[in-house]
């Protein structure tokens, strides 16, 4: 598999409608091996359920049948993506790909947890059209790729319509969740103006893209959100990890005050390499048989590539017992179940001991390129294999060469200043400041390229070296330890999903409050019917750039459900209405708040309207398109959402238009609140 470079979105999407407006999406995500699957009734004409869900995976490639049938009103989900996501790549699969029968069996033996946990049979009669758009994504990556998906390697998940709190991407434009509303005019220095940059203290891509996930799909449901609330309470004002417990009330007073516990798990994860999630792909993902004539073109770039997401795989496994000696009396039921599920999985150890048969002890994983090249090289136990033995010494031999050949350089053309880098795509090259350089460069030198305020260039001598040094891969065979491995994939997925949890959990949520004056942030409250309290909130983004923010109240309860804010320009009307949407999003995704004190009942749907202009892709006035946003609130609105409308019947001039803007009010004072 191709290695997924830093945060970027490494999800393949595939789409399927029918004929009663319901809309099936499979989405896989390359980089950690996971399969989310989603179905539901789509009520908005312009696909707004569809495009949150686009927005929220971000794809690459989106993959959809070539069947133009849509519902009436509809333009179809294949002219959808044409219009609205034009550089995205999109693939047009025949129809019988789309085979839910056999989407249903893939998952069955793909699924890293049993079928019966997952309630496939329900899920199948249910929601067959998200089975359909997974074997047509499972059939593609295996095409495109040349791989086969290693068995019981997934982790999927079913979201049946929606099981988590829905953000339209209008909204999440409008709070500045993910990026600034007016990025390019803050520029790249003031990213911290998101809620996602603030809260993006996380120490890998895994736990820093679950982040990004909760952000934009918040939860819904009151016990887990109060699982992780648990694991926050403030000592000493510093944020320590305590008792994990079913019910809001249940804390132990005994690690009310164990610091001790939040340092170790802040040690157990800086321990991890930053990619360890991307390791999955190189043992959930099998190549094809292909002939030795086509392994041969690539066989040491991708022995490379397995070799380190092998000592990858040690140097995490090799921090497990860490792990183990932090959790070890650990007394909440989440810190216990990692506990139990990870540290006494003798899996771990049996993997641990096979890799530790075939690779040294001493090697660890390393980011610094010819560190790592010479880690890749030195990996395996000397005497297993005999020409691998020989590479190696023609690889220490070439390197130093290399290495003389530049002090020889250095000497006969007088450059003091002349280094040796090394970068995994070019090998070693020469790096000479300008001001070193009188007047032409020799012709000995090749590939001169001017960078900033050096000229990077090589010379053939030392090509020649490069070319021995990257060739050392091509002995490596890693075939049986690779299979062994594989046969248990599914523990792997696990230590994954645990990694990220903690690492948003201590590295983001803890440290990001612990950094804040004690009582700034407290924990939310939650109630099935209860009112919408808030004492002392304060704008989460605002409060970290300007010092000196005045805290806001707002009580919203079955008697009043509706508040209505007014007041001049810059007074701070906006700034309140995102302050609300945000304290509530934190609260969903288990998060401290800023407030004295907060009482919460759980919302289902966010609804953002802050200001509209003409659209002239659509045809539409500024009254029009804000009408056509009236309206999908109120065909999409329920019991458990929270509404923000600012600049209301701001659009027109006329009287009428205010009094339908108005009629919307009055649909949602019907409502419970």
């Amino acid at each position: 598999m191709e290695d997924d470079a830093g945060e970027q979105s490494s999800f393949v999407t595939g789409l399927i409608q029918n004929r009663a407006k319901e809309v099936g999406v499979a989405a896989f995500d390359l980089r950690s091996a996971a399969l989310h699957l989603s179905q539901y009734i789509e009520t908005s004409s312009s696909y707004q359920n569809t495009k949150t869900l686009l927005h929220f995976y971000d794809p690459t490639v989106i993959i959809v049948s070539p069947n133009k049938l849509a519902p009436d009103g509809m333009v179809g989900v294949s002219e959808l993506i044409d219009r609205f996501y034009p550089s995205v790549r999109k693939v047009v699969m025949a129809r019988g790909c789309f085979d839910d029968t056999k989407g249903a069996v893939m998952i069955k033996n793909l699924a890293a947890k049993e079928p019966s946990a997952l309630s496939l049979d329900t899920y199948y009669k249910q929601y067959y059209l998200c089975l359909a758009a997974a074997a047509a994504i499972i059939k593609w990556i295996e095409a495109e790729k040349g791989v086969i998906v290693t068995n019981h390697s997934l982790s999927v998940t079913f979201n049946g319509s929606f099981d988590h709190m829905n953000i339209d991407a209008t909204s999440v434009r409008n709070l500045e969740i993910i990026e600034p509303l007016h990025s390019a005019l803050w520029g790249t220095s003031n990213k911290k103006r998101s809620l996602f940059h603030m809260l993006k203290t996380t120490k890998t891509i895994g736990g820093t893209r679950l982040l990004r996930a909760n952000l934009l799909q918040p939860l819904k449901d009151i016990e887990t959100i109060n699982t992780r609330l648990d694991c926050l309470t403030k000592t000493t004002g510093i944020m320590v990890l305590i008792a994990q417990v079913e019910f809001l009330n249940q804390l132990d007073d005994e690690l009310m005050t164990n610091e001790q516990l939040f340092f170790g798990l802040s040690q157990f994860l800086r321990k991890f390499p930053k990619e360890t999630d991307r390791v999955l792909c190189h043992f959930c993902f099998k190549p094809k048989k292909v002939t030795s004539k086509v392994l041969d073109v690539d066989n040491a770039k991708k022995s490379q590539t397995l070799i380190s997401s092998i000592i990858l795989l040690k140097t995490a496994l090799d921090a497990l017992p860490l792990l183990a000696k932090v959790l070890k009396d650990a007394q909440s039921f989440l810190l216990a179940n990692i506990y139990r599920s990870v540290c006494e999985n003798e899996k771990y150890a049996s993997i641990r001991k096979r890799i530790g048969e075939v690779i040294d002890e001493d090697v660890l994983h390393a980011r610094v390129p010819f560190v790592a090249r010479t880690q890749q090289c030195f990996a395996i136990k000397g005497g297993i294999d005999g020409l691998l033995d020989i590479a190696r010494r023609s690889f220490c031999d070439t390197s130093e060469a290399v290495h003389n050949l530049a002090n020889k350089y250095r000497e006969e053309l007088k450059l003091p200043n002349l280094k040796l880098p090394f970068n995994n795509r070019q090998g070693f090259y020469l790096s000479i400041p300008h001001k070193d350089i009188q007047g032409k460069l020799p012709s000995t030198f090749i590939q001169v390229v001017k960078h900033g305020n050096n000229i990077h260039c090589s010379t053939l001598e030392l090509a020649s070296g490069i070319v021995t040094i990257s060739e050392f891969g091509r002995n490596i065979n890693f075939g049986s330890l690779v299979d062994a491995i594989r046969e248990d994939v599914s523990v792997l997925t696990l230590l994954a999903e645990v990694l990220c949890l903690l690492d948003m959990i201590v590295n983001s949520f803890a440290h990001t409050i612990s950094t804040k004056p004690v009582d700034r942030y407290t924990r939310p409250h939650f109630t099935e019917n209860g009112p919408l309290a808030i004492d002392g909130g304060r704008h989460p983004i605002l409060e970290s750039i300007h010092n000196g923010f005045i805290p806001n109240n707002i009580f919203i309860s079955e008697a009043a459900n509706m508040v209505i804010v007014t007041g001049p320009n810059m007074s701070g009307k906006s700034t309140y209405l995102q302050q609300v949407c945000l304290i509530v999003i934190l609260a969903q995704i288990g998060c401290y708040v800023p407030a004295h004190f907060s009482t919460i009942r759980v919302v289902d749907r966010i609804f953002t309207r802050m200001g509209t202009v003409d659209n002239l892709e659509s045809n539409s006035s500024t009254f029009m398109t804000e009408m056509k946003e009236t309206a999908f609130v109120m065909q999409n609105v329920s019991e458990r959402s929270l509404i923000v409308m600012d600049e209301l019947g701001r659009a027109t001039s006329s009287s009428d238009g205010f009094a339908i803007a108005w009629s919307c009010c009055e649909h949602l004072l019907s409502l419970k609140a």
